[in-house]
């Protein structure tokens, strides 16, 4: 087969398999528009009216998302950034710095990634309601960097190993120290690697269910998603599309987060080397 009939088919290939990747976009959208009386699931692929305003309203109420809105918001942003700034402490000591038995220590670092998170729910929580630290901002600030930090370590490391060791040792000649190396030459140029692990884990971080769940149970502290999952409870109560409309809702901010920088990601992805 020449490139020429190939074209065509490589193109049919890619609009079916992004239809199916859209279909359920498709079905979230349409059925939490329905009103809560005209929905019927027998016609879920089949719009019927236009009420996906009101549906947000009543879920943002049912489900208070606007107490848990802050707390969500807060450890998005806070623990990826601290995550990313020790990660990339962590990377820079390890092959800049050339730290001894380096390799250890990032296996050490990384090691914390292979364990199914389940399997330290219990101790975790353990640890948590003993120090103080359960239900409280802070805790879940911890406890999301210290998960966050082995990834960032991961690719801080491979990107620093990118970059010329002549960087550094001209930067020395110059008279930097190394905290001023770190910050001034190797933070500004991985600049993209940053962002890119910045938006993967400040999703992650927005979508947890399980560490919300276990670690926390007042509106002011819990996570977006632990308190989206009270629409569907037993005293919830709240119509399915209700609940489409809330999940379509607290999905909207890292939709927003991909788009507006996504130039950054693209290049992050590719470890910033341009």
């Amino acid at each position: 087969m020449n490139k020429t009939s190939s074209g065509p088919i490589r193109t049919a290939v890619l609009v079916v398999l992004g239809l199916i990747w859209l279909a359920p976009v498709y079905l979230l959208i349409v059925n939490a528009s329905k009103s809560v009386d005209g929905y019927d699931a027998a016609s879920v692929w089949k719009p019927a009216g236009f009420s996906l305003f009101g549906n947000f309203a009543e879920a943002w109420d049912k489900a208070a998302l606007g107490d848990t809105l802050v707390a969500t918001t807060l450890y998005s942003v806070v623990s990826p950034v601290l995550a990313v700034l020790i990660g990339a402490a962590a990377g820079y000591a390890i092959v800049v710095l050339r730290l001894r038995y380096g390799f250890l220590w990032f296996i050490f670092i990384f090691g914390g990634t292979i364990f199914p998170l389940q399997m330290v729910l219990m101790p975790l929580f353990s640890g948590y309601a003993d120090s103080g630290l359960y239900d409280t901002r802070v805790g879940m600030i911890i406890v999301y960097t210290a998960i966050s930090v082995p990834f960032s370590a991961f690719v801080m490391r491979n990107f620093f190993t990118g970059i010329a060791r002549s960087v550094f040792e001209a930067a020395i000649v110059d008279g930097g120290g190394m905290f001023r190396i770190f910050r001034s030459i190797y933070l500004p140029m991985a600049g993209s690697a940053l962002a890119a692990i910045f938006i993967l884990q400040a999703t992650f971080v927005w979508n947890d269910l399980l560490l919300g769940l276990t670690l926390s149970q007042s509106e002011s502290v819990r996570p977006i998603m632990p308190a989206l999952t009270g629409l569907q409870s037993t005293y919830g109560g709240a119509a399915l599309p209700t609940v489409l409309a809330g999940g379509l809702l607290v999905s909207l901010p890292t939709v927003v987060l991909f788009l507006a920088a996504q130039r950054f990601f693209s290049r992050g992805l590719a470890l910033g080397q341009f």
